[in-house]
This record gives structure tokens, sequence and C-alpha cells, in this order.
């Protein structure tokens, strides 16, 4: 806190209580020469014996102030290395050493505010995580769970504490599908049988993540467990509302005709007037061809089969691909055969480059392209249509979604069920210059 009164400095001060010693010892030694004349001897010893202690006194008591205020600042920097920002400091006079107690001061204000800010949004995380339906463990290299929240410890130790205990000793009391899943390693879901809890409802589903990091020099892994039952069960009654939506309107159309087509037939035939019966007939056949193709589709989705996989070579697969559509192969096919089903990857990129052709590409801007990467296959269906926006980027892979008025919404989300069924997965990005992007990641299988 800085003092009251003129500011003189530091320079300022101890030059006038010098220039007042040397005063005084002058003003003492011509009062001794008066005394004692001609013995200047004995003057200069009697003004030494008085104006040094006096000198003495006086500066040490000014540098009693001072040191006195480093030992003050010592010890608050010492509180604040120990995290105690709680101590200030107060200097009377008006000089440099009173900015440096405000200075000072002022810096443990701010490491306060500071403090209380960070125990502020450490409670606030603290709750935030403590509270989270999401189960928390963080587990030290040495298999010992560092922290957990509250729904960790429901779930593994009926609310108890688990800090300090084995996570394989948790483990072996747990489901054993859990116990799989960690074992297995990565990110995934599983299925826990909860019909013999009371509150059971048969199934829970859960999903895994867990990633690993440093912390204070050691390796750490985090392990977040989140129940997906419910998420799951009302995204399931929201896509069969979908689906029905779906079947409903599209059955209306088809049976719509139909039923008016039956009844002008059966007036043509009652009148003998059967001349126009062909182009009847074959119209309802037209349309219950349609509706066939269309429920067919939804099956075949839904009943999608496991992979037969089989060796396949590149060259005799694409030729056959492209007797049934028109594409652009850019680049070299691999020389090494692949492993997969061959007629679940043949639907799938005909969905794909159907697709391609649709967006309203030109022809010759829809291309193939077949790569092995790194130990992955890498076959990505390009085009130069208008693209995706980021709304249908999001919505492209979710069964049943289409921007087209008469589509299914099927032929992307198939192609994605396909790629995951073959271990794989599928990405969509817009091109630069325009156009679409749909990439299958495959992994190389050396067997099939």
């Amino acid at each position: 806190m800085a003092g009251r009164g003129i500011r003189l400095s530091l320079l300022t001060r101890w030059s006038a209580l010098l220039a007042t010693l040397l005063t005084l010892g002058i003003l003492i030694a011509l009062a001794l020469t008066r005394l004692f004349p001609g013995q200047p001897v004995l003057v200069l010893a009697i003004c030494l014996l008085a104006v040094i202690p006096l000198a003495t006194i006086t500066i040490r008591a000014q540098l009693e102030h001072i040191l006195s205020l480093f030992r003050a600042l010592t010890g608050t920097v010492t509180s604040y290395k120990d995290g105690d920002f709680s101590f200030s400091l107060h200097w009377a006079q008006n000089d440099e050493l009173s900015d440096l107690v405000a200075a000072h001061n002022e810096l443990g204000r701010v490491l306060r505010e500071q403090r209380l800010g960070l125990v502020q949004r450490e409670l606030l995380l603290d709750t935030m995580v403590q509270n989270t339906p999401v189960a928390m463990l963080l587990v030290s290299e040495g298999g010992h769970i560092v922290y957990a929240n509250i729904a960790a410890r429901q779930l593994l130790n009926q609310g108890r504490k688990l800090e300090g205990n084995r996570l394989n000793d948790l483990l072996d009391q747990s489901a054993p599908v859990l116990r799989e899943a960690l074992a297995r390693g990565g990110d995934g879901l599983f299925t826990v049988d909860s019909s013999d809890t009371p509150e059971g409802e048969g199934e829970d589903v859960y999903h895994l993540a867990r990633s690993s990091f440093n912390l204070n020099g050691r390796k750490h892994e985090l392990l977040l467990l989140r129940q997906l039952t419910q998420e799951l069960r009302r995204q399931e009654v929201q896509t069969w509302k979908k689906v029905i939506r779906v079947i409903s309107h599209e059955l209306n159309n088809s049976l719509a005709p139909l039923t008016s087509l039956a009844h002008s037939g059966a007036e043509l035939v009652r009148r003998g007037q059967t001349e126009r019966l062909p182009q009847i007939l074959a119209t309802i056949e037209e349309r219950t061809r349609h509706l066939e193709s269309f429920i067919l589709g939804y099956a075949r989705f839904a009943k999608l089969p496991s992979p037969r996989l089989e060796q396949h070579d590149w060259k005799a697969f694409i030729a056959r691909l492209a007797d049934q559509v028109a594409f652009t192969l850019t680049g070299d096919l691999p020389d090494e055969a692949a492993c997969f089903d061959g007629a679940q990857m043949e639907q799938a990129l005909l969905n794909l480059l159907k697709n391609a052709h649709e967006s309203g590409s030109p022809s010759d801007g829809v291309s193939l392209d077949v790569q092995r990467v790194q130990g992955m296959l890498r076959i990505a269906v390009q085009d130069r249509g208008p693209g995706m926006s980021d709304t249908v980027l999001a919505n492209a892979l979710v069964p049943f979604y289409s921007t087209k008025r008469s589509g299914t919404g099927l032929g992307l989300a198939l192609a994605r069920e396909i790629a995951e069924a073959h271990g794989g997965r599928i990405m969509l990005a817009n091109r630069d210059g325009g156009g679409l992007a749909v990439t299958m990641i495959l992994p190389v299988l050396t067997a099939c």
C-alpha cells in the first residue's frame, strides 16, 4: 500500500541523510577547532567518535525497515509458492519500495482471484463429472483406479468407492461381456443381460470409449462407459415410424392406381370392350413390379446376410461392374486379389455409382478408384455433381433418409452396412471444384 504525503525517492532520502550527517560532522569539527586550537588530531578523533556512532545508529534504523520489508517479501513469495495468496504488505514511505509493495499486493490479489476462479471451475467440473450418466474411470499403468465418478461406482461396485482398487479385481465380479469388451481393446458396443436384476428390462446396451495419455509422466487410460439402451430404443421407435410412413406412402401410391385400373378393366370386360385390356394389364404389371422391387429393397437391407468371403481378381470384378453401369476407372488396380463377398460388394458399388449418375454429374465425371494404401483397401466413387450440404452430409448414411422425391434412402445405408460387415467403414466428402467422393475403407484380409 502506498504511503501518504510528498513522494521522495530512495536516492533523495539517502542523499539527504548522508548530507545531514556530513553537515553535522563539519559543524562538530568547527566547534571543536575553536575549543582545541592547534590540535587537529584531537579534533578529528573526537569528531569521529561523535559522528560514527550517530551515523551507524541512523543508517541501521533506516536499513532495518528495508530489511524487514525484504524478509516479508521473501515470506510472502514462499507462501505464494505453497499456494497461499492471502498475504499482503504495507510500506509507510512514498518511494520506489512502496511501488514494489503495491505491485506485490496486486499480484497477490490477481493470484487470489485466479485461484478462486480455478477452485470454482474445478468444483463445477467435478460436479458435472460426478453427476454425468457416463461412467468414467481413470486407470493407472499398473491397473489401479485413480478416479471414478458416481456412475462408475454404481456400475462396478454398488456405489462404493473405487479409487485404489485394481480394475481387474472389479471386473472379475462384473458381467463377462464387460471383461471381454475391455480385453478386446479399442472402442465398441456391447450388450449386458439385465433381466435378472429387479429393474432389468432384458438387455442393456453400452458404448465403451477409451483413450490413453500421460499424466505426471506416467501412462494412464480413461475409460468411458455410456448406457445407450434408452436412446437406442427411442431411435428404434423413430426408425420404425419412419419405415412405416415410407412403406405406407409407397403402398398407397401403388395400390390406389392398381385398384382404379382393376375397376376399369372389370368395366371394360362387362361392356365387352376388351381392346384396352392389354394396356391396363401392362400398367398393372409395371406397378406390381415396382412395388415388388421396393419391398425387396427393404428386405435386402433388413436381412443382409453375413459376408461370404472369397478371393476376387480386381480386373474381372471391375469388368463385371462396368457391364452394368458406366464409369471411368482412375489409376491402376491392385495386382493382389482381394477377399470380400462379391455379390454384396457389387451391390454396394452399383448403388454408389447409380447415386453418382443421379446426382446430376456428367457421365464422364463419374469415376471409380481402387487403391491399396497402408494395409487397407480404399475404394472411392467420385462425381462432379453439386455435392452435399452439411445437413445432408450429416444424415446421408442414416437409413431411409433421402433428398430425392422418389428415393428410398437405402442406397448409401446399404453400402455402409456392407462396408461395416466387412470390418470397414464408409466416408463422404465434398470434392474441390464440385462433386462428391464416397470412399469405402476395407481391411486387407490375408486369407478368406
